[in-house]
C-alpha cells in the first residue's frame, strides 16, 4: 500500500533530480500568497461592513495599503535569498544577526503560521466550494480533513512530483481569475456596461453607528490588518531556496518577483471590480442584511464577481469557483514545503527531535509533513473549519518573523559595510539596507496594528502557541546539550575495562530457545555462567530441575524462590547481588525470545521478557542480550531458512555461537511461549 501511494523510494544521489525550475517552483512555493487574493478582499469588505455600506468606499485605499506592504516585503526578501541561500530563511537571518533566542522566536512564529496556513487555506477552499455546492457546505469539516490528507499523500511523493501535480491548477487559477478581472474591466470601463453584483441592492445595517475619529481609524486599521493576510506565504521562498535549480538565489529572487507581481495584480483587480459593481460582503448576513431577496445566501467575493460578469449558472462561473476553491486547497501546499524544511534545520540545530531532520523514501522530509498535517487537522476540527474564526489567529506569526528578519538583515548589512571598501558594492549594500529598513518599519507597524485590533478576537491564541513552542524548543535544546555533555569522552580516552563478566541465562523451561541461549552465553566466554529460574510453582520447578539433570546441561541451574509469585523483582535482586561486592564487574543477562511472523502473536509471547528488559536496562553495569528463536510462522519472511543455514554451518567462527548443541529436547510443556519464567504467574506487584 505504501508503494502504491508513494511510489518507489529514491536513492540519495537522486536529490539533484528533484530540484525545481522556476515554472514549477512558482506553484510549489507561491500558491499560498496567490490564493490570498481569494479571501483577503473578503476580509477587508466584511470588516468594513461593520460601519455599514458607506464604509465600502474605503476598500480601494485599504487594498492599496496592503499592496504597498506586499511590494515592500517582496523587495526585502529578494535581499534575503541572495544573502542567505542555504534555506534557513528568517530563522537563519535572526539567529546569525540577532542571536539564538531571536532565531528560536522567529522559528516558533513561522511554525504556528505554517499550521494556520494549512487550516485557513483548506477551510477557505471548502467555503468557496460550498457557495455553489450545498453538500460541501453541510459537510465542510470532513471534506477539509480529507483535503489535508490528500495533500499530505501528494507531498509525501516528493517535492518535484507535488509541484508538477499542482502546476496546472495554480496556473489555471491565474488565467481564470485574471481573465475574469480583465473581462469585467473591459465591459465596465471600456464598453460602459452597467454590471451590478447580486449583493449590490441589499440594505445593510451598521453594527457600529456614527463612527467618527478614533473609532473609524480603528476600523480601517482592523480592515487593513485582515487584508494583510495576503502576505502570508511570501517567506516560504526564502526557506525553500535549496529546492531551486542553480543558480538558486537568482531563481528564487525571480520567483519572488513573479509572485509579487501576480498577487498585486489580482488583488487590485478584484477590489476594483467589487467597487465598480457595487458588491457588498458582510460579516453576519443574518443580522446585518435588513432587506434582500428571499432565501438569500451570501457567496464569496470571487463567486459574486463571476456571477456578475459571466452570468448565473454559466460554465465560466463554475470554472471561476472551481479554480478559486482549488487554489485555496493547494495554498496549503506552500506550508507543506516550507514547514518540513524549517523543521529539518531546527532538528539539525537540536531544537526539535532528530527525526524531523531525516528524509523519507521519496527524499521529502516525511516526518515534518505528517507532523504539519496532524496539527492542521486538529485546528480544522477544533474551529469547525470556520474561516472567520481561524483568520483571527492568522498573520500574527508571519509578521513577527517579517519584522525580526528585517532587523537581522539591517545588522547583516551594517556588518558588511564595516569591512567593504569597493564603492560600487557599498552602494548596493546601502540600497539593500534602506529596503530592509523600510520593510522593518512597515512590517513592525503592521504587527502592532494586528496585535491591537485582533488580540481579543483570537490572536492571543496564536501568541500563546508561539510561547509554548518557543519554550519547548529551548527545553529540547537543553536536553540535547545535557546528553551530549554527559556522553563526551573524558580526558583518559579509553573506557575502563570491567574486572569480570558474570553471565546469567534466564530460564523458564528446558527447550530449544533456552539451549541456544546457554550455548551463546558459553561462546562469549564469561568469567562465570549461571542459569537462573524463578520458582513460582514447585511442581514446574522440580520438573525443570529433573530435565536439566537428565540432559546434562553443563551450566549450573540456580532457583530463586518467589513466595509472592513475582518474576521481575527476584531477577533484579539477583543481578544486583552479583555486582554488589565488585562494582567494576558487569553482569550480562541473556534472555531467550521468540521471533514471530504475525503481529498478533506478539500478544501471546515475550511479555515477561519485555518487562524484564525494561527493568534491567535501568540497572548500571548490566548488559541485556536477546537471543532470538524464529518460529515457523516466520518462514514466509525467510528467517527460519536463514536460521537453518546458521545451524548447519561449521562449528567455528561467528556462526558457532548460533548452533544448537542440544538438538533433541523432550518434555516441552504448554505455556505462553515466553523465553523466561512466568508460567501463568500473576504480575509483579507495583508493575501495573
Amino acid at each position: 500500500m505504501k508503494r502504491l501511494l508513494l511510489g518507489r523510494p529514491f536513492r540519495s544521489d537522486r536529490l539533484k533530480h528533484t530540484l525545481l525550475p522556476k515554472r514549477v517552483a512558482l506553484p510549489v512555493f507561491a500558491s499560498d500568497a496567490l490564493s490570498s487574493v481569494a479571501y483577503a478582499p473578503d476580509e477587508i469588505l466584511l470588516t468594513l461592513s461593520i460601519a455599514g455600506a458607506s464604509a465600502f468606499i474605503f476598500s480601494p485605499w485599504v487594498g492599496l495599503a496592503v499592496v504597498v506592504v506586499m511590494l515592500t516585503v517582496v523587495a526585502s526578501y529578494r535581499q534575503t535569498v541572495h544573502a542567505y541561500p542555504s534555506g534557513g530563511g528568517d530563522y537563519e537571518v535572526a539567529t546569525v544577526n540577532l542571536g539564538q533566542k531571536a532565531g528560536v522566536g522567529v522559528a516558533s512564529a513561522l511554525m504556528v503560521d505554517y499550521v494556520l496556513t494549512v487550516a485557513v487555506s483548506v477551510s477557505s477552499g471548502v467555503a468557496n466550494l460550498g457557495s455553489v455546492l450545498p453538500f460541501v457546505a453541510t459537510h465542510k469539516v470532513g471534506i477539509a480533513v480529507g483535503a489535508v490528507v490528500l495533500l499530505t499523500a501528494i507531498n509525501l511523493r516528493g517535492l518535484r512530483e507535488s509541484g508538477t501535480a499542482l502546476a496546472i491548477p495554480t496556473y489555471g487559477f491565474i488565467i481564470v481569475v485574471g481573465g475574469m478581472i480583465l473581462t469585467g474591466l473591459v465591459r465596465v470601463v471600456v464598453l460602459g456596461h452597467d454590471l451590478r453584483a447580486p449583493s449590490a441592492d441589499l440594505v445593510i445595517s451598521a453594527e457600529w453607528h456614527d463612527l467618527t475619529g478614533v473609532a473609524m481609524v480603528f476600523l480601517l486599521l482592523r480592515a487593513f490588518s485582515s487584508g494583510c493576510a495576503a502576505l502570508t506565504g511570501v517567506e516560504a521562498i526564502s526557506n525553500g531556496v535549496p529546492a531551486f535549480k542553480p543558480p538558486k538565489s537568482r531563481n528564487a529572487a525571480t520567483t519572488l518577483l513573479l509572485l509579487g507581481s501576480v498577487s498585486v495584480g489580482l488583488i487590485v483587480g478584484i477590489i476594483w471590480l467589487a467597487r465598480l459593481t457595487g458588491l457588498q460582503f458582510v460579516e453576519d448576513p443574518a443580522q446585518q442584511i435588513e432587506s434582500g431577496p428571499a432565501g438569500y445566501v451570501q457567496k464569496t467575493v470571487t463567486a459574486q464577481l463571476g456571477e456578475t460578469i459571466f452570468g448565473s449558472g454559466s460554465v465560466l462561473l463554475f470554472l471561476v469557483v472551481a479554480a478559486t476553491a482549488m487554489i485555496l486547497f493547494l495554498a496549503a501546499n506552500t506550508a507543506f514545503n516550507g514547514f518540513p524544511v524549517l523543521g529539518s534545520i531546527l532538528a539539525q540545530d537540536r531544537y526539535l527531535p532528530r527525526q524531523l531532520h531525516t528524509r523519507g523514501d521519496r527524499l521529502a522530509f516525511s516526518n515534518g509533513i505528517v507532523f504539519l498535517a496532524v496539527f492542521a487537522i486538529v485546528l480544522i476540527v477544533g474551529f469547525q473549519a470556520e474561516v472567520t474564526r481561524l483568520i483571527q489567529l492568522y498573520i500574527v506569526g508571519v509578521f513577527v518573523s517579517f519584522t525580526l528578519s528585517q532587523a537581522g538583515m539591517i545588522r547583516h548589512w551594517n556588518r558588511r559595510l564595516r569591512t567593504e571598501r569597493d564603492p560600487l558594492a557599498r552602494r548596493r549594500m546601502l540600497r539593500s539596507r534602506a529596503i530592509n529598513g523600510f520593510g522593518m518599519g512597515l512590517t513592525g507597524t503592521v504587527l502592532v496594528i494586528v496585535l491591537v485590533t485582533k488580540f481579543l478576537l483570537g490572536a492571543w491564541i496564536a501568541i500563546a502557541a508561539m510561547a509554548v513552542i518557543y519554550l519547548l524548543m529551548l527545553t529540547i535544546r537543553r536536553h540535547y546539550d545535557r546528553v551530549a555533555a554527559e556522553l563526551e569522552p573524558d580526558d583518559e580516552g579509553r573506557p575502563v575495562l570491567p574486572a569480570r563478566n558474570h553471565a546469567v541465562v534466564l530460564v523458564s523451561k528446558l527447550h530449544r530457545p533456552t539451549l541456544r541461549a546457554v550455548a551463546y552465553a558459553q561462546a562469549t566466554r564469561p568469567d562465570t555462567l549461571t542459569a537462573v529460574t524463578v520458582n513460582v510453582d514447585d511442581t514446574d520447578t522440580q520438573k525443570l530441575q529433573r530435565d536439566w539433570e537428565r540432559h546434562g546441561v553443563p551450566v549450573p541451574l540456580t532457583v530463586i524462590d518467589s513466595p509472592y509469585r513475582e518474576i521481575t523483582r527476584p531477577v533484579i535482586d539477583f543481578v544486583k547481588a552479583a555486582r554488589r561486592d565488585a562494582p567494576r564487574d558487569v553482569v550480562t543477562v541473556f534472555i531467550p525470545e521468540y521471533v514471530v511472523g504475525h503481529w498478533w502473536e506478539n500478544l501471546l509471547h515475550n511479555q515477561s521478557a519485555l518487562r524484564l528488559k525494561g527493568r534491567l536496562l535501568f540497572e548500571p553495569g548490566v548488559m541485556v542480550t536477546s537471543v532470538p528463536w524464529q518460529l515457523a510462522s516466520t518462514a514466509n519472511k525467510n528467517l527460519a531458512r536463514y536460521d537453518a543455514t546458521l545451524t548447519l554451518g561449521p562449528a567455528r567462527g561467528p556462526r558457532a555461537a548460533h548452533r544448537d548443541p542440544y538438538p533433541s529436547v523432550d518434555g516441552d510443556r504448554a505455556g505462553d511461549g515466553d523465553g523466561v519464567a512466568d508460567r501463568g504467574a500473576a504480575p509483579a506487584r507495583g508493575e501495573g
